[in-house]
């Protein structure tokens, strides 16, 4: 027998149960899933580029030696 894996919505935080009969998993509902996909759409999310990092920010931390 397999243990239940629970995922968190990623859009209102209720637990999901992750299994086949969960249509919309990771998401509760599909109402959560239109506002994560409004949220990409209107830009309010993004993936982050190289070009977003500037190298001033990758070097900013030193190793201790």
């Amino acid at each position: 027998m397999s243990e239940q894996i629970i995922v968190n919505c990623p859009t209102c935080q209720k637990p999901v149960v992750w299994e086949e009969k969960s249509q919309f998993r990771p998401f509760c509902s599909k109402r959560c899933q239109l506002i994560d996909l409004g949220e990409w759409a209107a830009e309010e999310k993004r993936i982050e580029s190289r070009s977003d990092i500037s190298e001033s920010d990758v070097w900013s931390e030193q190793p201790d030696d």
